[in-house]
């Protein structure tokens, strides 16, 4: 299941926290590490404690609510031919925005009420695909971004276009790009606008992240600036929420000293530390009002299909930061991010401190020198779920999870044997999500059940580190079951795809 940690020259990341999906199985493991008990990461956390979860890098975060606008399509494979919905998703913004999404993972089965992230394309099933630029294209080209549907019909070569057929084509022609897949519309309408798009698109560049900071892991001794952390936004201005302790006597300021309380694109953060503080961890958070480009990539982790963005009202949209300080010794900042390149999750270790900042991980020793900065590359399997915390010195701890899901195919509910595409949501809830403080309850939704796999522990300086993984089920069990059809004239009832048609 696991090779060798592969190491790499470090890179920039850049975001925090999400809130996760509860799993239908658990696996409890207890293990004595240089004197610290931990029992299935249960045990309270100590005051430096810090979660991540590598797939959000910040930005917007949203609900999918439902298929709101959307036609009828047939996907051929092996034979077989089966008519889906295809369509417009739209997503609530958690504090205010709506989003309008299309899928680009259609072998994928789609949970309604799941929660997502904006993601890099690189953290997604569009990493290493040559034509993710012209899915951007006919995005930027086509409906809901282009609301001229008879200029639209005109350019398509068709009578007409209505909001329904245009939404049908578009999608369909993202997925001949993304899926690499045998679809066509069962509109002509909505055919002849998915032919015109897929013919036309160019490649565009993908675009930047709506919100995002600059090294969201930082470190330095008390009595200094700690930082910087860069705001990178599109948004005219940000605010930024300063540590929640303010007892501390921790403050934001810029780089002239001065206490920052909002700041704009390129503005440079620090963690201005008391002289004589006793170690410790503080964090800050950023959060704008803004339009989110349109391209970005939407992520679930409750095994929910990949989303890309079509178009976006004004949202509000978030990053976080998080400072270490310690008076002497290694003073380790850790950050995560997902790399499906390399199929695993990249952890960035630096050290600001004196002293080396030495830790094992499966039994490979890593030693980062004072002053220098390493990657490690954790490698996982497709749909795996992980919890693991890294302790340091001094009660430093910072926690990682998430899921990796990089890939479109071989997660669907499977129907005689046949992967079963599923781009509208399921009537099946898409699990419990907790407010961000549960990670240890990590896993998929109801309908694709992820079940305890492998417990690994890994010995770091100071404490120590539980590695879970849940390998989710073989989507041919027998107790999995096909949604039924919604009908073609209720599009809020939308659920999964019709039985395969000969």
């Amino acid at each position: 299941m696991f090779s060798a940690f592969s190491e790499r020259p470090a890179v920039k990341a850049l975001g925090k926290s999400s809130p996760r999906g509860r799993c239908a199985g658990r696996l409890a493991v207890a293990a004595a590490v240089s004197g610290l008990a931990l029992a299935g990461l249960a045990a309270p956390a100590i005051a430096a404690t810090v979660t991540d979860t590598p797939q959000y890098r910040g930005g917007a975060s949203a609900t999918l609510t439902d298929l709101k606008t959307y036609g009828q399509a047939v996907i051929r494979e092996d034979g077989v031919s089966r008519r889906i919905p295809a369509g417009l998703f739209e997503m609530s913004v958690d504090n205010g925005g709506t989003l309008q999404t299309y899928c680009v993972d259609v072998n994928n089965p789609t949970q309604k009420d799941a929660k997502y992230r904006e993601t890099p394309w690189r953290g997604t099933s569009l990493h290493g695909n040559a034509q993710a630029g012209k899915i951007r294209w006919i995005l930027q080209h086509s409906y809901p971004r282009v609301n001229d549907l008879a200029q639209l019909a005109r350019k398509a070569g068709a009578k007409s276009l209505t909001a329904e057929a245009a939404a049908a084509g578009t999608q369909v022609a993202i997925w001949r790009y993304s899926d690499k897949a045998d679809v066509k519309a069962v509109d002509p309408r909505a055919e002849k606008l998915a032919d015109y798009l897929q013919r036309s698109a160019r490649s565009s560049p993908e675009p930047k992240a709506s919100l995002t900071l600059e090294q969201p892991a930082v470190a330095g001794r008390a009595g200094e600036r700690i930082g910087p952390v860069t705001v990178r936004t599109g948004a005219d201005g940000v605010t930024v929420t300063p540590p929640a302790d303010s007892a501390s006597g921790v403050r934001i300021v810029g780089k002239d000293g001065k206490p920052v309380k909002a700041a704009r694109d390129g503005s440079r953060l620090f963690f201005d530390v008391p002289k004589g503080s006793p170690d410790g961890t503080a964090a800050l958070e950023v959060q704008a009002s803004t339009t989110v480009p349109v391209g970005r990539a939407f992520t679930s982790e409750t095994r929910s299909q990949t989303q890309i963005l079509a178009g976006s009202s004004e949202s509000t949209v978030s990053a976080g930061a998080t400072a270490h300080w310690a008076q002497k010794g290694a003073i380790p900042a850790l950050s995560a991010e997902k790399n499906c390149a390399e199929r695993g999750v990249d952890i960035t270790a630096s050290n600001k401190g004196d002293a080396p900042f030495s830790f094992s991980l499966m039994g490979v020793e890593h030693t980062i020198e004072a002053g220098t900065k390493r990657t490690v590359t954790i490698p996982l399997q497709e749909d795996q779920a992980y919890d693991f915390t890294i302790t340091g010195p001094g009660g430093f701890q910072k926690r990682f999870a998430g899921v990796l899901d990089c890939r479109t195919e071989g997660s669907a509910v499977d129907v005689g044997g046949k992967a079963q595409p599923a781009p509208a949501p399921s009537p099946a809830s898409a699990g419990g999500t907790s407010g961000g403080g549960d990670l240890a309850e990590t896993g998929g939704s109801n309908a694709t059940p992820l079940i305890a796999g492998i417990a690994i522990v890994m010995v770091v300086v100071g404490g120590g580190a539980v590695f879970f993984l849940r390998k989710k089920k073989d989507p041919a069990a027998p107790a999995a079951t096909a949604p039924t059809a919604p009908p073609a004239e209720s599009a809020s009832s939308a659920s999964s795809p019709s039985a395969p048609e000969e």
